[in-house]
């Protein structure tokens, strides 16, 4: 397996120009899966994750009950209810789901999505049926756990984004080689595998970036959700998976190195890690 790791300058040289004649469908139209009672923030976190990165057109879909909360919470994303059962999205929702899917460019699905029958349904139906790249996190890889037969048949990129707890799940077996492990997963299922952590590694099974950025202040809950939400929108403009991954995990690191060197550890929080990203991006 090569290994490669990235800086500023070679971040900064895969991101798309910006042609001064586009339009905001040129940057990228994203669909967003996210959220559940009680878990708003994760749908929030990822829009504004997406957001930051330069993505031009961001849908969230949220569970009906949580849709007053989400949009008050956002101004720039397009938020929309969709049917819903106890809290989490309903198998109801699928229809209008699939009616957005071939208008996108890239979709997340699972940041607060929750667990239930017809959520698992939902990602399912996503997966099976999306031709874009799908970025697959958090509560999306739990309910995909048990299904991980759908990973293996999909033809378009799919992105898995786990944390240890999340990358057993999924059949991952944490050793001393992370990247080895990881690797082995991502031939195994098909799919890019972003394996969260300290020197966060990110692999097709053949190639491997290994992060340098990051520190222990963004060990809090919703940085994840940001990280997916960032992968997502550099998806949607167009960078190859496997950069893109890369990339969004290199961003993320350097956001957090910025809030800790001007803030501090203790109390930095993911919202500060999405405001420091234009720095990084200019």
């Amino acid at each position: 397996m090569e290994y490669f790791t990235l800086d500023h300058e070679k971040v900064l040289s895969i991101l798309p120009d910006r042609d001064p004649f586009a339009h905001k469908g040129k940057f990228g139209k994203i669909l967003l899966l996210c959220g559940s009672r009680g878990y708003t923030g994760a749908a929030a976190l990822s829009a504004m994750g997406a957001l930051r990165c330069g993505a031009g057109l961001v849908f969230l879909g949220v569970p009906e009950s949580i849709y007053a909360i989400e949009a008050v919470k956002l101004n720039e994303p397009v938020v929309f209810p969709l049917p819903d059962k106890g809290g989490r999205l309903s198998s109801r929702a699928v229809p209008e789901i699939l009616e957005r899917l071939p208008k996108m460019d890239a979709v997340l699905i699972g940041p607060g999505l929750g667990q239930s029958d017809d959520t698992l349904f939902v990602v399912k139906m996503v997966l099976m049926t999306a031709k874009c790249p799908v970025v697959v996190d958090a509560d999306g890889i739990n309910n995909l756990s048990r299904h991980m037969d759908i990973l293996r048949g999909r033809t378009a990129p799919t992105i898995l984004t786990p944390h240890d707890g999340e990358f057993v799940r999924l059949g991952g077996v944490i050793g001393e080689d992370r990247a080895a492990a990881a690797a082995a997963l991502a031939r195994d299922t098909g799919a890019i595998v972003l394996l969260k952590g300290h020197e966060t590694v990110t692999t097709d099974g053949e190639k491997c970036y290994v992060n340098r950025t990051g520190n222990p202040g963004m060990a809090v809950g919703g940085s994840g959700d940001v990280l997916a939400g960032m992968i997502v929108s550099l998806l949607g403009q167009g960078i190859a998976p496997l950069e893109a991954a890369a990339c969004g995990a290199w961003l993320h690191g350097a956001a957090g190195d910025l809030c800790s060197a001007e803030i501090g550890q203790y109390g930095m929080l993911p919202g500060d890690m999405v405001e420091a990203l234009p720095r990084l991006l200019k």
